[in-house]
């Protein structure tokens, strides 16, 4: 049961983010506004370093389960994906971008993760 609650969770959240993190690792400022308009407010290389850390934490969040190797990446990526997401939230609402739903989403998502990712310990 626990598995599969796990598996029903981090699957989705882990493609969300290898797409969004290899999305800003790859494009440019002018090909990332229309979906991230806080991309201006941001130096690019944090940019980048964003969509790094969401495509590591994805591959935390699946390697470890899928090879059998140590488990404690899993909470521990689903726990940075909680504190990735409120400080997103952060970042939209002073700037005034008061779309913050997929990310309260997400945030919701990873924090309910947390729980069989620890079980699977």
């Amino acid at each position: 049961m626990t598995t599969l609650a796990y598996w029903t969770l981090a699957g989705p959240l882990a493609l969300f983010y290898v797409y969004s993190g290899a999305l800003k690792a790859a494009r440019d400022r002018e090909r990332l506004r229309p979906m991230m308009a806080w991309v201006d407010r941001v130096p690019l290389p944090a940019v980048r370093a964003l969509g790094a850390v969401e495509m590591l934490g994805a591959a935390g969040l699946v390697l470890p389960s899928l090879t059998g190797a140590a488990p404690w990446p899993a909470p521990a990526a689903a726990l940075g994906f909680v504190l990735l997401q409120t400080g997103a939230i952060a970042v939209h609402l002073t700037g005034g971008d008061r779309r913050i739903a997929l990310n309260a989403g997400l945030l919701t998502a990873a924090a309910v993760l947390t729980w069989p990712a620890t079980a699977l310990l």
